[in-house]
């Protein structure tokens, strides 16, 4: 994308929704950032206007009759206008306001028709050292078009048959023997080059679905699905980074599962694993969209909430614990029953560092079990405390194993 604080709108008219389109199957986050991409490589844009600018004035100044002045007024109009239309579009899409992709991109056909008709007049006049230019200067465009829009293939195509394709039919009408060869070069070039563009599109969407991928396994626990250790701390900083803007409340619920190695001691981890992810789908159906579970190792779960009260945040860990102590079907006609408890961190009161809040709540949760399991326990100054000597042994073993080694 042009930049990452950029977001530009998808096209809405149905022709630039053709053309704009990259696939069936496409994530619209991927749809989204190749439509950024359209609006990117600024230096080929400007290259590729002053490229044909400067051909149109040559022209226009060498041979000042009404085809090649029609040709300069129609590529100053259409260059000024698609300046002038990617400033705005970068200016909305800054703030994320709707961007006006649809006239950008017919105004970027516009174009490559302006180059087409410059090419055509110039081969049907017969004036070959304007032919010369032109046809020069279209096809250098080509492979710029091609470069710069290989996000949406069919946009591509159409301009690069659109800036090149008029040399067919002005070579017919220039009535020169020895040009009809181009009725062979132009289609098969035009050919490759849109070919061109839509293998270079696969490819770009193959990466980009690999990229999400291994930033999804990365992030995710594969056996539930859930955040894992890495995403949970990454939705934390985000929210906490949020709620300091907004002076809202985070709550961080960490959940152990009781009685869970009874299970896998009884049935096996196959039915372990089962119940963990009926869990980890009990978990997900109490929560909000925006509310965050992860499952960070064993039968180990965190949930993130918005809190307005330390009282709220009980409550939630009141309800979960009602949801996930409930007999689970395991399959083949075996059914457990666990339950869970939960100690509970609050920021700003407990602190403003994922980790910290999780040593915290992990400390809170070591209250509640030792309380008789099955309860829910708000960090204390005591739990603060106990979590800060857990965070300094663990800084102090390795040192001392350093110095011994």
């Amino acid at each position: 994308m042009d930049s990452p604080t950029r977001v530009y709108s998808l096209p809405r008219w149905r022709v630039t929704r053709w053309l704009a389109d990259c696939g069936a199957d496409v994530p619209d986050d991927i749809r989204v950032e190749l439509i950024g991409n359209l609006f990117g490589g600024l230096p080929v844009f400007f290259g590729g206007v002053i490229n044909t600018m400067s051909v149109a004035i040559a022209i226009a100044v060498r041979n000042p009759t009404a085809p090649f002045i029609s040709w300069l007024v129609l590529e100053t109009l259409v260059c000024v206008g698609r300046l002038v239309v990617l400033l705005i579009a970068r200016h909305a899409a800054l703030r994320r306001r709707q961007t006006p992709t649809d006239l950008y991109l017919l105004l970027a056909v516009a174009w490559s028709v302006s180059v087409g008709y410059g090419v055509f007049v110039s081969m049907a006049i017969g004036d070959w050292v304007a032919a010369t230019l032109a046809c020069l200067s279209a096809a250098a465009m080509v492979g710029g078009i091609c470069f710069r829009n290989f996000s949406a293939p069919r946009l591509a195509a159409a301009m690069i048959v659109a800036s090149m394709g008029a040399c067919i039919p002005g070579a017919l009408i220039a009535g020169q023997p020895l040009l009809y060869v181009v009725f062979l070069q132009a289609p098969l070039y035009l050919a490759a080059m849109g070919a061109a563009a839509f293998r270079l599109n696969k490819m770009l969407v193959a990466t980009m679905r690999a990229e999400r991928e291994n930033s999804h396994r990365a992030k995710h626990d594969a056996l539930t699905g859930l955040a894992n250790r890495r995403g949970l701390i990454e939705a934390v900083e985000t929210r906490l980074v949020a709620g300091t803007a907004s002076e809202t409340r985070l709550a961080l619920l960490f959940l152990d599962l009781d009685n869970f190695k009874n299970v896998n001691d009884t049935f096996g981890h196959a039915f372990g694993d089962r119940l963990l992810r009926l869990v980890a789908e009990r978990l997900k159906r109490e929560l909000a969209a925006d509310e965050v579970a992860a499952r960070i190792g064993g039968d180990e779960f965190v949930v993130v909430i918005d809190a307005a009260t330390q009282a709220a945040a009980i409550a939630m860990g009141q309800r979960l614990i009602g949801a996930v102590a409930r007999t689970y079907s395991l399959g083949e006609g075996v059914t457990a029953a666990v339950g869970v408890s939960i100690g509970i961190a609050v920021a700003p009161e407990h602190g403003d560092d994922p980790e910290d809040l999780l040593a915290i709540a992990d400390a809170a949760l070591y209250e509640a079990k030792s309380g008789g399991k099955s309860r829910c326990c708000m960090a204390s100054p005591m739990t603060n405390l106990a979590a800060l000597r857990r965070l300094q042994a663990g800084i102090a073993k390795p040192a001392a194993d350093s110095a011994a080694a």
